[in-house]
């Protein structure tokens, strides 16, 4: 049974190196394999659009927005977007992802227009920009979640600086020229310098993370990993094994969120996380990773800030059985619907919804069937209702 107005919606599972092999499959009900399973995407962005069950068949979301804009996004969505404008995920990050910053909406529009210009194909590994849009996001932990969050306050950053004999040569860059002389001086080293920079670090912390004796607030930990996982070891150490000394190392607790702006420098470690941004591709990359690594690009997008990491808590809403997480960005807000056994949610969709179930089981509007890994899109103006029939745990996704 599906409505003129709310559908099962199918995502796409990316299985990027990065990702574990169990919790996507499992929460989606999909046989485990040998291939990981790093992101699954619900949305409409042209590299992986997600599919909804409308009366006729499949029909691709991005199609049934396009066919009447207006009707299913809302006259104010319809003509400040024209699009659906965030992308909603469920991310597995077994191995760190690379460093990066994301770009303004501005510079976004710059980099696609420069790079289409130059005739680089939107496939190309070298390509930056993916699209025309800027980056915000907003992760809510799902487990234990750790992540690089920003550059440390000055003084956490100087005594980091004083205290691994590696980095005390950059004492003075520091004092002089702020975080950007800093970073810059450190990502625009010559390969065979940060080798000869980082191998003494690199063997005196692979021996502890191999003992298990690093706590993973200590950016050693991270480090001796991601040398550990690097098919070139010690041959090639990588620049962006600074950065896990230089940034904020941040645990966010299930239900607890973290939101990063355009230029704000990060990468996540290790955990499972519901994350929601506008609806883009666009990263700059700065190490950690095999990908494309443009440094010139990376630094001129970068915010040279201290950041002091704000772990959000969320705000109850709908009598407390909604939490919603409030950010400055205009594309996308949110929250998670929490059911005991026979509650219901009443709600009209004053946006366009998406929402995945994490646990439980439940209806919508008395006949449409809900359990773990289901996905649902609502249009603008559908009215509903959620009934649960075992504990339920919905994620939505909405326009604020």
């Amino acid at each position: 049974m599906s409505y003129r107005k709310l559908f099962y919606l199918n995502g796409k599972v990316q299985h990027y190196a990065w990702g574990g092999f169990t919790y996507i499959p499992q929460l989606l009900g999909l046989p485990v394999s040998d291939q990981p399973s790093a992101e699954y995407w619900m949305g409409a962005h042209q590299s992986a659009p997600s599919t909804i069950e409308a009366e006729l068949g499949p029909l691709l979301l991005s199609t049934y927005i396009a066919e009447n804009p207006e009707e299913r996004l809302g006259a104010k969505a319809a003509k400040r977007f024209g699009q659906l404008p965030y992308l909603f995920k469920i991310l597995d990050v077994k191995d760190m992802l690379s460093i990066q910053v994301h770009p303004t909406k501005a510079e976004a529009e710059k980099g696609f227009a420069r790079e289409n210009e130059a005739g680089i194909p939107l496939t190309a590994a070298n390509r930056n920009y993916k699209d025309a849009n800027h980056k915000p996001e907003i992760m809510v932990a799902l487990s234990d979640f750790w992540l690089l969050h920003g550059f440390l306050p000055e003084a956490q950053l100087k005594e980091v600086l004083q205290t691994v004999p590696e980095l005390l040569s950059f004492t003075n860059i520091f004092e002089k020229e702020g975080y950007k002389g800093l970073y810059k001086a450190v990502m625009e080293l010559p390969q065979e310098e940060i080798n000869i920079l980082l191998r003494p670090l690199a063997e005196r912390v692979l021996p502890s993370y191999a003992a298990g004796t690093l706590e993973k607030s200590d950016p050693a930990f991270w480090t001796a990993r991601a040398i550990a996982n690097d098919p070139e070891g010690l041959n090639r150490l990588d620049r962006g094994i600074f950065s896990i000394y230089f940034f904020n190392i941040v645990n966010v607790k299930p239900g607890d969120a973290v939101f990063q702006d355009a230029g704000i420098p990060h990468a996540y470690l290790e955990g499972q996380n519901a994350e929601l941004m506008a609806n883009s591709d666009n990263v700059l990359r700065g190490g950690l990773t095999p990908k494309h690594i443009d440094v010139e690009e990376l630094l001129k997008h970068t915010r040279f800030e201290a950041v002091h990491p704000n772990i959000l808590k969320g705000e109850p809403i709908h009598n407390g059985l909604e939490r919603i997480y409030p950010t400055p960005a205009p594309d996308f807000v949110v929250s998670q619907i929490k059911l005991q056994p026979g509650e219901i949610y009443e709600h009209t969709a004053q946006a366009p919804e998406t929402w995945i179930v994490l646990s439980g089981e439940g209806t919508v509007n008395g006949e449409l069937p809900l359990k773990k890994g289901t996905s649902i899109f609502a249009a603008f103006g559908e009215t509903y209702s959620l009934t649960a029939t075992a504990e339920l745990t919905v994620f939505k996704a909405s326009i604020p």
